[in-house]
């Protein structure tokens, strides 16, 4: 059993793990932020350019809902296409800010690797001996 617990341990403590596990939380905050995003702002201005209809209202009723009086004998039996279209809305605003956000990370990785911009070579031995030789040679034959 102490085996067990020390593999579980060596495993739950490793760093992809652990990444994974930060990415899940903030991912779920993230995807409650667009969907504010999407619900509170984008999909108003939508209703307003399509006549001030709500998307998530759209279906198509396949059985009509049976009442009597305030209880339902019967629900509706509809297929919600607006709540599907709003969900595809969602899932691309996220996809696109992720696909920016891995854009930048990935702009800044390429900084970070880019080498120095190395210093120009200076002349080599044989160069200078070559300089000095000949700086030699002209103040002698002066």
């Amino acid at each position: 059993m102490g085996k067990f617990i020390q593999e579980f341990k060596d495993f739950a403590m490793k760093g992809n793990v652990l990444d994974m596990a930060i990415g899940v939380v903030i991912g779920g905050a993230f995807g409650k932020i667009v969907t504010s995003l999407v619900n509170d702002i984008i999909m108003p201005g939508v209703g307003v350019l399509t006549g001030g209809l709500n998307f998530t209202d759209y279906k198509f009723v396949i059985q009509k809902g049976v009442t009597d009086g305030t209880e339902v004998i019967t629900p509706e039996v509809a297929i919600t296409w607006g709540s599907f279209v709003q969900t595809v809305v969602d899932f691309l605003i996220i996809a696109f800010c992720i696909f920016l956000a891995v854009k930048a990370i990935n702009r800044l990785k390429r900084k970070k690797e880019e080498p120095a911009p190395a210093a120009p070579a200076g002349p080599t031995q044989e160069e200078l001996l070559i300089q000095i030789r000949d700086l030699l040679k002209e103040q002698n034959s002066k």
